[in-house]
């Protein structure tokens, strides 16, 4: 007996000398792989994904899934979300705010071909393998819909939930219906965004219809059905040298973003909130409908008298739609 419980001591020190051994080298490899705690530390981070060094912003509350702000632009940048949206969300959401590349702090490579759909898609599952977390809930805004559709399809397993704010799935639908708009409000102007619409093969291109100034002009009467919202955005927008140079609107437009539609509605699993601004003349309405209507998840709330930059207009009531629905678990 004696010599049977030496045996058995000797096994049960082996094996816990074992253990210690396991643990202590988990503990080692947990110091030198990043994890969550630091891709996730409040304040900003950079990385490298494709090449570029792209920068991110966290902050809010440190718990709960990681929400990852895509900006629009193409190549605005998150300040202005941040800015404005960012106080009401951060005190129930844990924000990330994220510069796509080409944007605000992120690096601006010349190349077009750095801008391809799919590489920017990419980025943001590089931006979640950073912050070490395995779901991010996803906000998109203009621009920025489109990766958040696009990532939700392509990676459904890594999304818990996505807001849409003046989303854009379907580039031809929105042209027609701002063309047809552009017939009652200026024909001459109508006349020649036809002329540009059949060089460019999308039977209408509103934005072809004015230039210089006059083309901005245009934008923001769609855009903003308040000029000071107009103001605010391009302060905050172009504060601190980070406002858009170009070089990603440049390369998305012609690889042939006016022709974009988004095709794979069934396969986003993630609950889908569609927030619209009933005045919004540039994302429209209908397509933003259509979308929720195809989505196996999908809904939309249309607010009237909001255009593109609801989250400026009204900060608070867009908080009161957001936050209670990506507090929201997936189920």
């Amino acid at each position: 007996m004696r010599y049977c419980r030496s045996r058995l001591a000797a096994a049960f020190v082996a094996f816990a000398v074992a253990a210690a051994t396991l643990v202590s080298g988990a503990r080692a490899h947990a110091a030198a792989t990043p994890t969550a705690a630091a891709g996730l530390a409040p304040g900003a981070h950079t990385f490298q994904a494709g090449g570029v060094r792209l920068w991110y912003r966290v902050a809010g509350p440190q718990a709960g899934a990681p929400v990852v702000f895509l900006h629009g632009g193409p190549g605005e940048g998150s300040q202005t979300f941040a800015k404005f949206a960012g106080p009401v969300l951060e005190r129930r959401l844990r924000m990330v705010y994220f510069d796509q590349r080409g944007s605000g702090r992120s690096e601006r490579p010349k190349d077009p071909a750095a801008y391809s759909m799919d590489r920017l898609v990419e980025d943001i599952d590089s931006l979640r393998r950073q912050l070490g977390v395995d779901r991010i809930s996803l906000i998109g805004h203009s621009f920025g819909t489109v990766l958040a559709l696009e990532y939700a399809a392509r990676y459904p397993d890594h999304v818990a939930r996505v807001v849409l704010a003046a989303s854009v799935p379907d580039a031809p639908a929105a042209l027609k219906i701002q063309c047809r708009r552009l017939a009652r409000t200026d024909p001459p102007a109508y006349r020649r965004a036809l002329a540009a619409g059949a060089r460019a093969g999308v039977g209408c291109n509103p934005f072809a219809a004015y230039d210089g100034p006059a083309q901005k002009a245009f934008v923001y009467r769609n855009m903003f059905p308040d000029p000071a919202t107009g103001r605010l955005v391009d302060e905050s927008d172009n504060a601190n040298g980070l406002g858009n140079t170009g070089e990603m609107s440049n390369a998305v437009f012609n690889s042939g973003f006016l022709h974009y539609r988004f095709r794979s509605a069934a396969a986003v699993t993630a609950p889908v909130l569609i927030i619209a601004g009933g005045a919004d003349h540039q994302a429209v309405v209908q397509p933003q409908r259509a979308l929720a209507a195809a989505l196996p998840r999908g809904r939309i709330v249309v607010l009237p008298g909001r255009g593109h930059f609801m989250f400026v207009e009204d900060p608070a009531g867009f908080g009161r739609l957001v936050v209670p629905f990506l507090s929201r678990p997936r189920r």
